[in-house]
Formats: C-alpha cells, sequence, structure tokens
C-alpha cells in the first residue's frame, strides 16, 4: 500500500513538473517553506530560580491559507509537527504538550480529513532548572519540524532552529509568573 502510495506521488510530481493544468501553482508563487510558520517564545517565569520547574511556549503563527500536520496526523506518512530541545547544562526538559489538531478535509484529500493546525498553535515544553543549574543567561535551542501545504501543494518539510532566551537566578531569587495567556492553569499541566 505505501509503495503504490509513493508511486501515486511520484506520478504527481512528473505530472506537476509538466506545468499540466493538475497543478495550477507555479512554485514561483509558493513561499519558502521556512517562512510559512513564524514562531516566537515566550517563557512563564522572570528570572527562573534555581531548582524550579518552568515551561516555554513556542507560539506559531501560521501564514494564512496554509496548516501543517498536527503532532498526531491522520496518516502514518505525513509528517507530524514536533519540536525538539537541546538542553544546555542545568536545564532538563520534563514534557512537551502539543494541542490537539483540528480535522480538515482538503482538495487532494477530499473522502478523508487531515488532523491539522491552521491559525495559531501553541506548543509548550515543561523544564526545570536543576539546583545546580549555572546562574545567568541561557539559550536553549529548539527546533521546530514541521511541513506546510495549502489546499493544493505540500512544500518540503523544514527543521527550523528557534532560540528562547532566560536568566537562571539563585534559588531564594524573587520571580514572578509571566505571559498567564500561554501558561494558564486550563492548559493542561
Amino acid at each position: 500500500m505505501r509503495a503504490h502510495k509513493l508511486r501515486f506521488a511520484w506520478f504527481l510530481f512528473a505530472v506537476c513538473a509538466l506545468a499540466s493544468p493538475v497543478c495550477p501553482q507555479d512554485s514561483g508563487s509558493l513561499p519558502k517553506p521556512s517562512s510559512v510558520v513564524k514562531p516566537t517564545t515566550y517563557v512563564s517565569l522572570e528570572p527562573v530560580p534555581a531548582g524550579k520547574d518552568f515551561q516555554v511556549a513556542v507560539v506559531a503563527q501560521i501564514l494564512p491559507g496554509f496548516h501543517m500536520n498536527s503532532n498526531k496526523p491522520s496518516e502514518s506518512y505525513l509528517i507530524a509537527t514536533t519540536l525538539a530541545a537541546q538542553a544546555p547544562a542545568g536545564i532538563q526538559i520534563l514534557d512537551t504538550h502539543y494541542p490537539e489538531g483540528k480535522d480538515e478535509k482538503f482538495s487532494f484529500s477530499p473522502d478523508k480529513p487531515l488532523n491539522v493546525y491552521t491559525g495559531t498553535v501553541v506548543l509548550r515544553l515543561r523544564l526545570t532548572a536543576k539546583p545546580d543549574a549555572p546562574l545567568g543567561a541561557v539559550d536553549l535551542p529548539l527546533t521546530l519540524r514541521y511541513q506546510a501545504c495549502n489546499d493544493t501543494t505540500c512544500l518540503p518539510p523544514v527543521k527550523l532552529p528557534v532560540n528562547v532566551k532566560f536568566e537562571i537566578a539563585a534559588a531564594t531569587a524573587k520571580s514572578k509568573p509571566v505571559h498567564p495567556e500561554y501558561f494558564s492553569q486550563r492548559s493542561g499541566w
């Protein structure tokens, strides 16, 4: 079954490459895959005390007219949206939270809805600053992986680098919650 789908995909690619009316949009009118999603990052505490759990939100704004597969796509051959972190010394990743996608139908999948993200989606990490975490500025490199599609065309998959900056303070430092719009108690953690 998978081989059949791959042959069909190559056939469709070949037809599109010949500028057939099957593919109304030429590649020159499509945006760069890395420009379809604009991520912005937020941290739940300011500063983050050593020995304390905190969260990071990546708010991904998806270009109107485009979608990306959810973290749990409808078909195994679809590329899931993922968020990976490279934790620096003193930081531990505890969990990643992906929101549920919405089932939507597209012209290339008229019979089966696909589970996708559209508009703005918030991906969150739960982390801890270990008690012996180095104090000071921290850069947390993330990679947002997604494949953006519109109603007729899927762009190549992207691994978009995203950087989060925050401050680690002493365990006794005063800290305040920030950005409650992304870190409310109703958010599941």
